[in-house]
């Protein structure tokens, strides 16, 4: 299943799905040397009960825009 992710960056977090395939996340992690990827993953990971092996970034490494696979 792919989704399409919203980054925000703040000390609260929050976690949001609007339709079937859009979600709204906050991270605490800035953007530095893949910290924000990380915690993305596992955050997604913790939500869908999945491993952090099956969500790959398909798109977006470096933004906040992101099309995230997740296999079950």
């Amino acid at each position: 299943m792919r989704y399409y992710i919203t980054i925000k960056f703040s000390s609260s977090s929050f976690f949001e799905i609007s339709n079937n395939d859009e979600i709204k996340v906050s991270l605490k992690n800035k953007p530095e040397r893949g910290k924000a990827n990380r915690e993305l993953i596992k955050i997604l990971s913790r939500y869908f009960r999945v491993s952090t092996e099956n969500i790959t970034i398909i798109s977006g490494l470096n933004s906040r825009k992101k099309i995230v696979e997740i296999e079950k």
